[in-house]
Parts: C-alpha cells; structure tokens; sequence
C-alpha cells in the first residue's frame, strides 16, 4: 500500500484532530511525533500525520522542521501534501502559517496556496473572508486572549499578509455555493494575477466538499481537520471505490479499531487512566471543573511550590499514595488571574516547567503499570509523549469529534487521548476515564 497523503501539522494535538478527520474519511492512519528521522518507517498506511511543535516556533526552526518533515514524507512515497493549522488559525502576526505555507509552495512547486481554517463540526466557519467561532467574530472568543497566540483579527486576509509578501485574496461564499468550477475559476483567476495564497470561505460541511472538489488534484492543500476529512473522502473513493484501489482488503470503517490492534486496546484496567491537564483553555477549565468532582486530583501549583523539582516530588508522592484501578487527575490549567501569580512566583519559564513536571509525571505512572493517559492540551500533549519517548502510533476511535484514541505499537502498548485545550463537551475528560 502506498501513502497518498502526507500532512504536516503545527502541534500534536492538531496531529490527532486531523488524524481523526482522514480516519473519518475511511483511511488508514499513521500519526509521527516530532520530526521525523531517516531511520523511521511507516506502517501500511493511506495518510501519515506528522505532528510537531511549530506553531509558536521561531520562524527559522519552524522552516528548517518542515523541510526536513517534507524530504522524509518523500521518501516515503508521498507526492500529495496537506499542511494543518488551527482552526482558530492560532498564531502570531509573524507567523508562522504565512511562512510555513510559503516554504510548502516553493518546495511542492505550486503557485498558489488555499487557505482554509473552516470546521464546522467545531463551530469555526468563514464567511466573507473572516473567522467565526460559533456565532462570534474570532476577536469576541477566547482566543482574544490567548496567552501564546491572541487572535484579535479575524480577517484573515488582513491577517495573513501581515506575514507572508505574497499577495492574500478571497473567494467569497457566493462563489463557493457556485460549486467546484466556480471555485476552480476563480482560484485560477486569482492564480494568473499573482496572487500567492487564496482564503475561501466555508460555513458548512458541503462547502468544504467543494473546495476539495476543485482543488483534488493538487499537490498542496492547507487548512484545518475539515478540509483534510473532505479531501480524504475523495480520496478514499479513488482508493477503494474504484479501479484505484490498491491493497485488495476492505478499508476500515471509519471511527472504529481496525486490524490487528484492535485486540489491545482495552489492555489493562479502563479505571487505570492518568489525566493530565495543562491547557488554560476555558473549555479545559470547565472539564477539570467537572472532573475534579468526579475522582482524585492534584493541582500543581507554582505560588505554593515554586520549585519544579519539589512540584514534581510532591506531585509524585501524591500519585503515589492513589489507589490503583481508578482515575487520577493532574492539573496546572487556571485562570488568567492564577496563571500570573505564577508567573510571579516562577517566573517566566513557569509554562516550560510545568510541562516539564507533567511529562515526568507521565513517566513515572507508566513505570508504575498505568497504560492509558488523557491529555489536555496542545503544549502538555507535547511534552507529554516527548517524555514518553513515542515516536509513532495508529489512530483509533473517536471519544468525540476530533478527540481520537491512540494506540503504540508493542507487545504493552500504551493507550493515549491526546485533546487540544479548545475541543470537547465539559465532561469529556469523565468520558474518557470511566
């Protein structure tokens, strides 16, 4: 079997959000932390997901990742391409979407890039050129006061020439309901009068159909988990719907364990699971809420214990002292208010520290026998399977959508959730501690 889709994503949690829109699809999945190594190779797989921590990455880093991530993506057979940010098109005026985009362009040999963040089944659309997030301009959400990334634009033509020189257009909803030939005109119009990266706009599933519609056959697509799931779909078609099928095994069903590692999932006690939370999200916030009610949990708290090495002690003696069998949760999300006594008591590395206690925490409950772990947020995600050592697993069922179950390979493997601080109802976190 050989990969058709090759998608590079700026965080690990994005990773899994767009691993589980290709796996809806119908696609087999493979999902890489970290930048790949030549030694690495994919398992029989339709997409790989690359996830890395770009997405507030110095603009340099970030290129010099990517170009490494898109030469072993080669070398692995793939000659199609997506490159997946967030939905809320987190990041800052310097990038990195612009120049990321622009290095993927100059690498695949395309003009012109599409820009499309919409997701709907998360309640992000884009209509006219500018982002929503439910019925609220991106600018009224949140994300205005994101502590790494505050999104207080939200047009994103605006937004996006402020870091790229290519010149930035729309092709508006009107043109999209159209369908895929208007879409296509107009991209090429666009395209024959210089301008570089394209926005469209998508308020619906159908929309994004469209768009990926008109735009199949191109070597470079960008955007959010629900651009990937309709160009996956299309994908899957060709695939195992016709004379391109290639493997002459039925694909998967999508949202469902498939091969022989479905038999592993469940290793282990389902009451064993170890939640993490990092995110300042208020979504994060109101499922540790929940959460903390529901079984044992620990805050890790910078004013009360300053110093990570005895955060970490006591953390430890903590999780120490649970009984085994249940859920545990332990959590360093807090407010804006929380999150600068912190600071001023930690000082400005307090995040880059906390993580680094999570991920030590993680450690320390695998060595322990715990095999399942539930992890808020994009960062925490990060530092969490870094600490782990995983390098690769296979995309499993959804818990909810965007939020899928991941499984290691081996003879013990290690079952991980792995949320953006952004995704889930409020008892997600319950949901999948059960």
């Amino acid at each position: 079997m050989m990969t058709t889709i090759g998608c590079i994503a700026d965080d690990y949690t994005g990773g899994t959000d767009v691993a589980a829109g290709l796996r809806r699809a119908g696609l087999r999945v493979a999902l890489v932390f970290g930048v790949p190594t030549p030694d690495l190779s994919l398992p029989p797989c339709d997409a790989a997901v690359v996830a890395m921590k770009i997405r507030t990455a110095p603009v340099e880093l970030a290129s010099r990742h990517v170009a490494t991530t898109y030469d072993w993506l080669t070398s692995q057979g793939v000659q199609r391409y997506y490159y997946k940010y967030c939905s809320t098109f987190d990041s800052t005026p310097e990038g990195n979407i612009g120049p990321i985009t622009d290095l993927l362009l100059q690498l695949t040999g395309m003009q012109t890039s599409v820009i499309c963040p919409s997701s709907p089944i998360h309640g992000r659309t884009v209509y006219q050129g500018h982002l929503f997030v439910g019925d609220r301009l991106l600018s009224e959400s949140p994300l205005s006061s994101h502590p790494l990334t505050p999104m207080t634009d939200p047009d994103l033509v605006r937004f996006l020439g402020r870091q790229t020189a290519g010149r930035v257009a729309l092709v508006s909803w009107p043109e999209v309901a159209t369908g895929p030939s208007a879409v296509r005109d107009a991209v090429d119009r666009l395209d024959r009068s210089g301008v570089r990266h394209v926005v469209t706009d998508a308020i619906s599933a159908g929309d994004l159909r469209t768009v990926a519609t008109a735009m199949q056959d191109r070597s470079l697509l960008t955007g959010a988990a629900g651009l990937a799931e309709a160009w996956g779909q299309l994908v899957h078609d060709r695939l195992y719907d016709g004379e391109a099928r290639r493997d002459g095994g039925a694909p998967p069903a999508p949202g469902t364990a498939g091969d022989e590692h479905s038999a592993t999932l469940e290793d282990g006690s389902a009451g064993d699971t170890l939640v993490l939370a990092g995110s300042c999200s208020a979504a994060t916030l109101g499922q540790v809420s929940e959460a903390k009610a529901a079984f044992p949990s620990y805050r890790l708290d910078p004013v009360r214990t300053p110093d990570p090495a005895q955060m970490l002690e006591e953390a430890r003696a903590w999780l120490q002292a649970q009984a085994s069998g249940r859920p545990r949760l332990i959590y360093s999300s807090a407010t804006p208010a929380e999150r600068e006594a912190a600071i001023a008591a930690m000082g400005s590395r307090t995040a880059e520290h906390l993580e680094d206690v999570l991920g030590a925490l993680a450690v320390h409950a695998a060595a322990a026998g715990t095999r399942r772990f539930v992890v808020a947020g994009g960062e925490t995600s990060g530092a969490v399977v870094s600490a782990l050592g995983i390098r690769q697993v296979l995309v499993e069922d959804e818990l909810e959508a965007g939020v899928p179950w991941c499984t290691t390979e081996g003879r013990r493997p290690l079952r991980l959730l792995l949320k953006s601080g952004n995704f889930g109802s409020s008892r997600l976190l319950i949901e999948a501690a059960p």
